[in-house]
Formats: C-alpha cells, structure tokens, sequence
C-alpha cells in the first residue's frame, strides 16, 4: 500500500503524524510526506519527502502574502475564527498545485491529511482514493475541515474536483476525557515525536532537586519576544527548583545574568527533557500540551494564539495544570505548581489514561481495509 502524508507547512503538524507513519513503514507500505518549509524536517525521521514548493518559508509567507491577516491574528483584541480561516484558505491555495503534482505522480492508496491541509482530501478525492483526517491536538477539526473546504471552490474546480467526501474517519490522538468526541472519529495513542538527538550526559541523569521545563515552542519566541522567559527568570530565585529554559536557537543574552538554578539548554528532546521534570511552563502549543500529559507533570500554558487557548482551556478544565499569562510567573505561582497534589494526581491519571489508548500501530489494519 502507498500512503502519502499531507500537511501544513511547520514542525508542529507534521511531527504528530510521523508515528503513524513510522507504524505503517514498519508494516512493510511505502510512506511519502507531501509538504514544504519546516515541515521538510519530516525526512529526519526517516521518511521520504516530496517538498511542494521550493523555497516556501512560512514566516516569510505570513509577512507578505498575508500580513494584513497576520497583523489581526497576532493583535492584542483576540482572534477572530474567520481570520483564521482565511489564513488555511491562504495556504491550501497557496500550496494545492503542488500538492497535487505529487499525488498524481505517487499514485497512492490512500491519504492521509493532516486537519488544516484539506488539499490532500482534494487530491484524494481527484484520484478516487480514500482519505483519513488526522487531528494534531485539542482543536476539533470536523467542522474545521468542512468550513476550509467550503472556500476552496476555485481551487477545487481549477483541479477537476466538484466536491469531496462529507465523511471521513478522523484520528484524534486527544485524550478523550479532556474533549468532545469526534464524528467519525478513531481514537489513537499521541506518541510525542520532538527530531531524535544525541542527549547531553545531564539529561540521563537524575535531577539533584525538582525541576521544572519552560519552552516557547518553535515559533512563538521569535513572534513574541522573551518577555514571558524574563518574568519567570526574576522570580526562578525564590523557587526550590531547578528552571531548563529549552528555547531553541535564541539569542539569550537579553536575559542576563541567571540565578544559579536556571540552566538554559537551547534545543532538546522535548520529550526526554518533561520526563526528568516536576512540571512544565509553556506557551501551549498541541504537541507541547500533549508531550507534558504524557509525561504526567503538571503544566502551566501561556497561551499566546492560534489554538493554544483551546489546549489551555482543556488543561485546566481537566485539573492537570492552570492556565495563566506572562502576567502570573510570580514564586507563589510556580510554587504551586510543583506543590498541588490534586494538580499532580490529575496529571498522572491523564498519563495513564493516554498509556491505554490504540496505538498507532494499533490503527494499520484499518487503514489497510480503508484502502482495499
């Protein structure tokens, strides 16, 4: 079976597919990644990539092609659902030629599309193969899915595609108790991929004291600055704990001289780092949310855009972490965040509840009788 993988053009939605990937690879099918810009990284994993559009930089793409948009969906007032819309819009559209070209010249059995790229669904659609929805977080990408369909008549029609299918299954690798379940939806274990490395010897070791892991994700610091980072450095000193700032390559320089229990780290395995800590601090981003849950630490998320309110939101309403500002990296804070029991239960009752979910290893047969 030929499987061809489509998603938006950035690390935090490919990276939730490659297990998938990975479990049909090691059954023996053929495994093509359809994308452009970071989301390349994918042949890191060891897969093989199609790029569909050289040269693609999507922060580039944000600044130009759609800055007006941008400027709203990263203002001070919220975002409007319809803004971001417009910007999958923007993108499918931007990237659906390309799409297409490779799918045409792959000529797989079935696609798989990540929730906001539904060119792959038209370019399955195009081809007469099924197609499967897969979900990277908490976000419900039904509806989603249908409304981004809906304004892409013209791009649909200039590639021979009248309409596409109304039902598709859906992988949804959320916790089912922390959302509302999916129509159509296959329920499949998240399994954090975070690029593998060579760990630094601290990083297998023990802590000496508890700690706690602060990441931004892969694109807010650069976006945002590191003006949550220096609020959580000016009260680290009044926390027992030791504080990995993993920001990934920023210039740190800004934050100064760090007290003696904050380690700052660059770029590590996400994964392998949540599993050394106490607890997380971070901006809320799918892959990081789900990444801490499954560590069972409990989190505290700034949320900052895009659907990291709705991570957050679904964080806190399951009692596995809070859901605050920049505003709330103060000592009592954080000191509670290592300190609340009933946090930390939560937490760890939400790991085993991720522990016991379909692998995706699991999920192969059916999509081997998906595709006949």
């Amino acid at each position: 079976m030929r499987v061809l993988f489509v998603t938006y053009p950035a690390l935090g939605h490919v990276f939730p597919t490659i297990p998938l990937a990975w479990a049909l690879r090691s059954a023996g099918h053929e495994v093509l990644v359809a994308s452009a810009g970071d989301a390349l990284k994918a042949a890191d994993a060891g897969l093989h990539v199609a790029d569909v559009h050289p040269g693609f930089e999507l922060e580039g793409f944000l600044q130009s092609t759609v800055a007006e948009l941008m400027a709203r969906l990263r203002g001070p007032d919220g975002v409007d659902p319809m803004d971001g819309l417009r910007l999958f819009q923007h993108l499918n559209e931007s990237l659906a030629d390309g799409i297409v070209r490779v799918a045409d010249r792959f000529g797989p059995d079935l696609v798989v599309f990540e929730q906001i790229f539904v060119a792959g669904l038209m370019a399955a659609e195009r081809l007469g193969v099924p197609a499967v929805q897969h979900n990277f977080g908490f976000a419900r990408g039904t509806e989603l899915r249908e409304l981004t369909v809906s304004m892409l008549g013209e791009t649909m029609a200039r590639h021979g595609v009248a309409k596409v299918a109304e039902r598709v299954p859906v992988i949804d690798i959320a916790p089912p108790s922390m959302v509302e379940p999916e129509r159509d939806g296959w329920s499949m274990r998240p399994v954090p991929y975070n690029s593998g490395a060579v760990l630094p010897d601290w990083l297998l070791d023990e802590p000496g004291r508890r700690r706690i892991g602060v990441t931004l994700g892969t694109a807010s610091v650069h976006v945002n600055g590191l003006g949550p980072v220096q609020r959580l450095v000016a009260a680290a000193s009044g926390v027992d704990a030791e504080f990995v700032l993993a920001l990934g390559e920023v210039d740190t320089t800004a934050l100064g001289e760090l007290p003696d229990n904050v380690r700052v780290v660059g770029w590590v395995p996400l994964t392998r780092l949540l599993q050394t800590c106490d607890a997380a601090v971070h901006h809320g981003g799918a892959g990081t949310t789900l990444a801490a849950l499954n560590a069972g630490v409990p989190q505290l998320v700034l949320p900052d855009g895009a659907d990291r309110q709705i991570n957050a939101e679904a964080v806190r309403d399951r009692g596995a972490g809070l859901l605050g500002t920049a505003a709330d990296l103060e000592v009592e804070v954080l000191r509670r965040l290592l300190s609340d029991e009933k946090l930390a239960a939560v937490a760890r009752e939400v790991r085993e509840e991720i522990a016991a979910m379909p692998s995706p290893v699991s999920l192969v047969p059916r999509l081997e009788a998906l595709a006949g």
